[in-house]
């Protein structure tokens, strides 16, 4: 089987008016990626996550690579994963190079999963069929009490049974630990809270009001402090009893191992565009079961699902609906579990009419 052609385009689908714009603009712009082989099977995945400013440097750089796997293999993903990463970027790889490079690495995956007639999370290791996931991309730092109230219980309304939402512009932590009583009190005890803070505090401020948030029974602390001030990470995990995930940020697999070699985590999570694909998210998932931790996706949903799926040490899969306007179908969500479908490769494919629509104008 050889590879033949490909085929990108640019698309900008608009965020839901209200909670899902949260801030971040009404548009998600992506590279759409399609890879086609000799014996008739397409391969699709995307880039972006990335800001409107570098589109079409991103994009340039989708194709250029692109045009260099004419000709190979489409199975052997770990040798075109590791030859891009030798061509583009000397080895190390990161920003732009890494996002263009992930993006082709899930569609040859797909690819690789139709061939086999299986679909990626049975492929990748089929460890379960069903994985827990949490509401995202609702619940802003910029919604008052009331909004944060009203939203929370209506997502519960919805059949979530997890949700996570936004800290860290309060000017007194007396303000932000009202956000945390606010939220606990609209949905209940039972329904699992995760709380990110995006970086926005330092490491005094972190450890100050992480105690005062025991008593909320979060799930997790996420991103608390600047995610390349390890020993700073650490020291928070070790003072607080709620655990602390990261890793989001991060290019590639070499942070992975420093932070859980220095304990700065209790939770991996990992970002699919900047780890390098689904290749080196399997990676960095792997290398956390070594140290025990659990690892947990960042953004596109349809994709990581997949590798929670496939993952032993795999537990929560991040609900945020920016990617689903390119599908002809959205992860089903049933008693807040996405349940994996038999269909071969990711199982998903482009909406052609909606992609026709959403095309980029710029």
């Amino acid at each position: 089987m050889k590879i033949v052609s490909s085929e990108t385009g640019v698309v900008s689908l608009p965020r839901e008016e209200g909670p899902l714009t949260g801030g971040m603009g009404n548009n998600a712009e992506f590279i759409t990626i399609k890879i086609r082989t000799d014996n008739g099977l397409e391969g699709i995945g995307y880039a972006g996550f990335a800001s409107s400013l570098m589109l079409k440097a991103l994009k340039e750089s989708v194709d250029a690579l692109l045009y260099q796997i004419v000709g190979m293999d489409p199975r052997n993903v770990e040798s075109i994963n590791n030859w891009l990463r030798e061509l583009a970027g000397g080895g190390a790889p990161s920003g732009l190079v890494t996002r263009a490079i992930s993006g082709i690495d899930v569609a040859l995956w797909d690819i690789k999963g139709k061939a086999a007639g299986e679909p990626l999370h049975r492929l990748l290791g089929g460890y379960r069929d069903k994985v827990p996931t949490y509401a995202s991309g609702f619940l802003w730092r910029t919604y008052d009490l009331d909004q944060l109230a009203e939203t929370s219980s209506n997502l519960v309304k919805q059949g979530f049974k997890a949700m996570k939402f936004r800290m860290g512009a309060e000017e007194s932590a007396r303000k932000e630990i009202a956000r945390m009583k606010a939220m606990r009190e609209a949905v209940g005890p039972d329904i699992t809270i995760m709380l990110d803070i995006n970086q926005g505090w330092d490491v005094n401020t972190a450890i100050s009001i992480g105690k005062q948030l025991s008593d909320y029974d979060l799930y997790w602390l996420e991103d608390p402090i600047n995610h390349q001030d390890y020993a700073g990470l650490a020291h928070i995990a070790d003072s607080l009893d709620t655990p602390i995930a990261a890793g989001e940020y991060h290019y590639g697999l070499e942070p992975f191992r420093t932070m859980l070699e220095l304990r700065s985590i209790d939770i991996a999570m990992v970002d699919l565009l900047r780890v390098g694909g689904l290749t080196q998210w399997m990676k960095a998932a792997h290398t956390a079961e070594a140290y025990n931790v659990p690892v947990v996706s960042h953004l596109a949903t349809e994709v990581l699902a997949h590798g929670v799926a496939a993952s032993p040490n795999g537990t929560w899969v991040e609900h945020m609906p920016w990617t689903f306007g390119m599908f002809t179908e959205a992860p089903k969500v049933v008693d807040g579990m996405i349940v994996m479908s038999n269909s071969p490769g990711l199982g998903i494919d482009f909406d052609e009419d909606k992609l026709k629509i959403f095309r980029h104008k710029g």
